[in-house]
């Protein structure tokens, strides 16, 4: 899935590696969708904040994430440190395979798989393995990266179970697996959407998502 992220970027890690919060991501890239995006619903109380979103080849959005709970950091956690509670909803438009533009090429296609790989990404982003050298630490994510891909590719696998969560009420069905790092699950909504989360220190079992009724309430 080959996207770009513009409008509301990640700021640079700091000296030691952690994330350094931006002064206020900006809403504009949200704004600028065509689809409606996802977060958790009303059960969840805590915190909430823009991640950034994804374009196609095309420039149009595509893709985005909401972050709820602690903000994650890149950093080098000591055995035992609390490394935060969050979860993250990343909502993906379902696209078929459509003409550039330009009428070039095609755009590639989205599904539910699309999400399962954004998601498995963005959990690796804020996990690796504190103990390794930084060195180390681009093959690494190469290497993960390609995983998150075969196993997005493969949702009928073994790797995945199911997990029944609401989606603005109604019980949907999500693919779902676990790792050292955390959690990862991917479904569709009624919205013409895809759905994937992420997460550590918080359960996915007890979540529901629901329709962000505005999204410059984030910002």
């Amino acid at each position: 899935m080959e996207t770009t992220s513009r409008a509301v970027e990640q700021t640079p890690a700091a000296e030691g590696g952690q994330q350094v919060p931006s002064a206020r991501r900006t809403v504009d890239g949200y704004l600028e969708a065509p689809f409606p995006w996802y977060g958790l619903d009303e059960a969840f109380t805590g915190p909430r904040w823009l991640m950034q979103v994804g374009a196609a080849a095309d420039g149009a959005v595509e893709h985005g994430s909401i972050g709820h709970g602690d903000e994650p950091s890149v950093r080098h956690e000591t055995a035992g440190e609390d490394r935060g509670k969050f979860a993250v909803v990343v909502t993906v438009a379902a696209n078929p395979v459509r003409r550039s533009p330009d009428g070039t090429g095609l755009l590639e296609a989205t599904s539910v798989s699309s999400a399962a790989w954004l998601a498995g990404v963005g959990l690796l982003t804020f996990t690796w393995p504190g103990q390794m050298d930084h060195s180390l630490r681009d093959d690494w994510l190469d290497q993960q990266t390609e995983t998150a891909w075969v196993l997005a590719d493969d949702l009928a696998g073994s790797d995945w179970s199911t997990l029944s969560l609401p989606v603005d009420g109604v019980p949907t069905s999500f693919h779902y697996r676990e790792s050292e790092f955390g959690w990862v699950l991917a479904g569709s909504t009624s919205q013409g959407v895809h759905v994937g989360a992420y997460g550590r220190g918080m359960s996915a079992y007890g979540l529901g998502f629901a329709m962000i009724k505005d999204i410059e309430t984030y910002a």
